[in-house]
């Protein structure tokens, strides 16, 4: 497969923000373990405690009057909060490897909630003595499922804006000057929520053409040839060595195997070179002691998916109804803030390759158009770069929307409706 990359282009990082010392990534991932474990801890509950208010003393008529010991509940909690957390751990919800990325944390995690509330169920039919209202059942395991993705969701945001100011980041490093090193590095230097810090370049033999002897490429250092990397990932801290395969030889790949294998500290990554085709997730199994590279794919059977349709508008319902007067402080804010519609509506394929109407909170003004159009260096730069650094279309309550992703809270519309 042949790889093209355009060495024209600058690779740019926010380095101006970034401490001069990294966390290490031991450091990093048991500060984020510790707050993880104790997050779900107290949502936990938060969540058992909650759901016994309501099923005992919210005098909902959904409820038969009963006024059962407050002890005995507390002894179930007591119970119950560190069995969950050991079925979190078994998930693998404190694994880093799995976490800060896509949304299986989140299926995770409500997998956890449900295979706790079952052995409970289980419990009580195997002791006749274990009495538990099954209202408090149903309530503590939904409101245990919102609260601890909640938790996740709001750690994931705080872990990105840290990141993003070059905290608990991992100084790496790409092996390689080819056209596919060349092509990894404005991917990985995109963002910062990955929380990689790419350093610079480890020269090998295949270089892109007119680059060899550079001192630098796509704006970032060479830091010195493959035969000297175990000195440079000591000289410079390099925690992350991610190889293009293709700018190495066989015996080349090996050594460098051999090499950082005796580092316990780095980690080594080799680059499938599919990004640009293949935007699922992939898993990687091995077979004789080959490793191969299969596509992620949902397989889900009639029963299981009417069970997770269920799920996902019983915790959506919770979470909408929890945040409404959240939500109704924000769109008063939006209407204080800028005349014009609370929502914006914007089209986009969905489910099935519909097309529908994509919900969000308004950030911008509604005559962008006109400042565009009295400022033709802004419309200039938006046609070059696709965006504006500093956008004076964004209201101030926008802005904050868009750092905090809250912008998006509307789309729980599109997905009751079953568009997303």
């Amino acid at each position: 497969m042949e790889i093209t990359s355009n060495a024209n282009v600058v690779v740019t990082q926010r380095t101006e923000t970034f401490p001069r010392l990294w966390v290490t990534k031991t450091t990093w991932k048991r500060v984020y373990q510790a707050t993880l474990v104790i997050g779900d801890a107290l949502m936990l509950i938060l969540a058992f405690t909650l759901a016994y208010w309501v099923r005992f003393h919210s005098n909902l008529p959904l409820f038969q009057e009963v006024s059962p010991h407050i002890i005995h509940y507390a002894e179930i909690v007591l119970i119950l909060v560190p069995v969950w957390l050991g079925l979190f751990a078994l998930l693998r919800l404190y694994d880093l490897h799995y976490l800060l990325t896509g949304t299986a944390e989140y299926s995770r995690a409500l997998n956890g909630c449900t295979s706790g509330m079952m052995l409970v169920v289980l419990v009580s039919f195997t002791d006749p003595e274990f009495v538990i209202a099954r209202g408090w059942l149903v309530l503590a395991w939904l409101l245990s499922s919102f609260f601890t993705c909640a938790n996740r969701w709001v750690l994931r945001r705080v872990a990105q804006a840290l990141r993003s100011r070059g905290w608990f980041v991992t100084p790496a490093v790409i092996v390689g000057t080819n056209a596919e090193a060349c092509s990894l590095a404005p991917q990985l230097c995109a963002t910062l929520f990955s929380g990689l810090i790419v350093l610079g370049f480890i020269e090998t033999e295949d270089h892109i053409e007119g680059e060899q002897g550079a001192q630098s490429l796509l704006g970032l250092p060479i830091l010195g040839t493959i035969e000297n990397l175990p000195e440079i990932v000591n000289a410079h801290g390099v925690e992350e060595v991610i190889v293009a395969p293709t700018a190495l030889s066989r015996e080349q790949l090996l050594d460098t195997t051999l090499q950082l294998s005796g580092m316990p500290a780095v980690n080594m990554s080799l680059s499938s070179g599919l990004y640009e085709i293949f935007t699922t997730s992939m898993q990687v199994s091995t077979r004789n002691s080959v490793a191969l590279m299969s596509l992620n794919r949902i397989r889900l059977d009639p029963m299981e998916m009417l069970i997770k349709t269920m799920l996902d508008y019983t915790v959506l319902l919770i979470a909408f109804m929890t945040l409404f007067p959240f939500l109704l402080t924000i769109a008063l804010l939006i209407k204080l803030d800028s005349p014009g519609p609370i929502l914006y509506r914007r089209r986009v394929l969905g489910v099935g390759g519909k097309a529908f109407d994509a919900f969000k909170f308004r950030t911008m003004v509604v005559n962008g158009d006109e400042i565009l159009a009295k400022h033709p260096e802004l419309l200039a730069e938006l046609q070059t770069n696709h965006k504006l650094k500093d956008d004076p279309r964004i209201t101030r309550v926008g802005r904050w929307l868009r750092r905090t992703s809250l912008d998006e809270v509307p789309q729980i519309i599109n997905v009751l409706l079953g568009q997303m």
